[in-house]
Parts: C-alpha cells; structure tokens; sequence
C-alpha cells in the first residue's frame, strides 16, 4: 500500500487536490492518504463552504499558519510540516500550485528523503518578481514527478534540465471539479439570475497585490469598470483585500458596478458560465473560462498559462483604463467559439491518469 500526503495550503489548490483525493478513495486498498491543511489562507466559514462543495473530507491535519511575510510563511509551514510527516511516514507527497506551502512542504519532504509529486507542474510566466514563480521554479526542480497539464510545460521543464521521464502529461484537475460540479452550478443559475436580474454582465474578480494594492493602478481599473457600466452592468465580487483598498484609497465605484461579498465556487462558476465577459488577474479563472468558452481579459503583464492564450479565451490587458474599456467592449462584439477553447486532456478524466500513473509506480 502507497501512503500518500496531499497537501493544500490556499483554496486554488482544493479543486486541483480534490480529484486525486476522490479517485484515489475508488483504491482503498492500494493507498492511504493523508490530507494536510497548511493554514496558508484559511477562514473558518470559506473553507468549511469549499470543503462541503468539493466533497471533499476535512484534513486530518491543520498547521494553522496563518499569514507572514514570505519568508515568515515559508518557514512556518517547514517547521510545522517536518513533524507530520515524521508521523504519517509517506511514501508521497502531493503537493499542487505554486503558494508557499507548495514549495515548503516539498522541501521539508525533500529532505526527509520522501519523493514529491506536483501537480501543475512546468508553468512559467518568465517573470520572477513574482513570488510564485519562484515557488514554481524551485518546486519543480526538487520533485521526483512532474505532473503537467499543457505540452509548453514538458518544453519549459526540460528546458531547465529536468529528466523527460519525471515528465507526465496528464491534464488538468481543476477541470476535473469543473465538470462534475457544472451541472450544480447550473441548477443555481436560475437562482442567481433572479438575485441579480442581469441577462449580459461582465463578471469581475482581482485580488493580486500588484493590481490592489497600487493606488494609481487600481483606480485605473475601476475607472474603466465605471465606464463600462453605464453600457452593460457589472457584477464584482470583491476580495476582502480588495475591498480594503478601494476604501483606504477612496477609490469611487459607480452604483451601476454591482460589489458583493465573495461567492462560493459552485455560485461562481455559474456565474463564469453566464458572463458575457469576465475580467480578472486570477490563474484559475483564465482556466475555466477557456475550458467554458467565455471571453476572458487577464489584467497583468503576463501569464504562467499561455495555453489559455493560444488555444483559449483568454487575452492580456495593461492596467489602464482605456485599454481595458476597449478590450471590454472589444469581446464583447465577437462570438463565443467554446469548441476551440479546449486544450489537450482539459476533459475531466485528468485525476484518472494520475493515479493510473501512481499505480504503476513502483
């Protein structure tokens, strides 16, 4: 029997673990797994929402670290994770993403001589004042299995001189959690249409320090969703830090931008599925909404996903009003082409191939 440690640390990474969680569970007899919360970003009341969503169980381990600076974090999560896994004793460690707790707890694995398996590996955005990218960078160099959901990832890994046989196409398990909860999503829609009363809307979610917690930046990009509200509403769910910026910097949002509170995922993601365009700076989002066929502007400079790009909806605005009014009004007068917007093994069966791949494994 494989013991294996899945490790989440921020809520992106419960729908890329969840899959591997729930299929693994159909092989109780090959795998013990154990779930590790780091408490990277954790609210009692969110993750409770997201853990009953996803169906997933609760972890059987919380480190409750809590926030820090990078490096506060960083080595929180290593002085807290180096016990567990003396404890559990893994055979794996399954770490996804690219937060701080990814890199942390690989590291901590690492040195304890446990192989690492990441999952979303090979993603580069090139621009390494991001701290996620050197989180990718770093994570990818020291784990035994790379577990990649587009091809450029295999180029960019091998690339950087890892071996083609750690290399594993497998897809993408955040897709996996799309598919199986879009017919619930579905079922709410009617729901949310009657809470919001909008048929076209343009659906709105940032949260990146670089776009928030820049006063001059932010006020661009409100500026332009002001403008663009008088033409078509806009619904914006807004992030707790983002609403704590727009107040510290007396930002004005027009009444016609619709501000709620955040939304749970299965609420969003009918609300991605509807939009007639979303605006966003989040990786995840770029993702499901290639995979939906949904017209997408990527307020940053770069992405770590230019599939969605290539093969996507997706497209890159600066963070400045004009250019996004435009680029708003500019998708929202071309057709929707969902069938063109999928890339290789975006099908759902992602979390299938991975653990096919780790029961071979010796």
């Amino acid at each position: 029997m494989k013991r294996i440690l899945h490790v989440v640390g921020a809520r992106p990474n419960y729908m890329k673990i969840a899959p591997i969680v729930r299929e693994m569970a159909k092989h109780a007899n090959e795998f013990a797994q154990t779930l590790v919360h780091t408490g990277q970003h954790y609210d009692d009341n969110m993750s409770k929402v997201f853990f009953d969503e996803l169906e997933m169980p609760r972890p059987d381990v919380n480190l409750e670290v809590g926030s820090g600076s990078h490096a506060e974090q960083t080595a929180e999560v290593m002085m807290r994770f180096e016990p567990v896994v003396a404890q559990f004793k893994p055979d794996w460690v399954v770490v996804p993403g690219d937060v701080n707790s990814t890199l942390a707890c690989a590291l901590v694995a690492v040195k304890l001589g446990v192989k690492v398996a990441h999952v979303e590996a090979g993603l580069r955005s090139f621009d390494r004042t991001m701290p996620e990218e050197i989180n990718r960078l770093l994570t990818d160099q020291i784990s035994d299995l790379l577990l990649t959901h587009s091809p450029e990832a295999r180029e960019n890994l091998t690339h950087e001189g890892v071996a083609e046989e750690k290399i594993h196409l497998v897809g993408n398990t955040m897709i996996d959690t799309l598919v199986r909860l879009m017919p619930l999503a579905e079922e709410r829609w009617p729901a949310l249409h009657s809470r919001f009363r909008f048929d076209q809307f343009v659906l709105v979610t940032l949260h990146r320090p670089n776009n928030v917690d820049d006063r001059a930046g932010l006020n661009e990009i409100i500026s332009a969703l002001n403008q663009v509200s008088s033409d078509v509403p806009v619904l914006f769910p807004v992030h707790p830090r983002t609403q704590q910026k727009i107040a510290q910097y007396e930002i004005n949002v027009s009444e016609t931008v619709r501000l709620t509170e955040p939304i749970g995922y299965i609420d969003f993601l009918a609300l991605q599925a509807h939009a007639a365009i979303v605006v966003t700076d989040s990786g995840g989002v770029q993702e499901e909404t290639t995979f939906l066929g949904v017209p997408c502007l990527t307020v940053r400079p770069n992405t770590e996903r230019p599939i969605t790009i290539t093969t996507g909806t997706n497209r890159l605005v600066k963070r400045n009003r004009e250019a996004i009014v435009s680029a708003i009004r500019s998708a929202l007068d071309r057709p929707r082409n969902a069938a063109a917007s999928r890339p290789e093994l975006w099908d759902g069966k992602a979390a299938e191939r991975i653990v096919r791949l780790f029961r071979e494994l010796d």
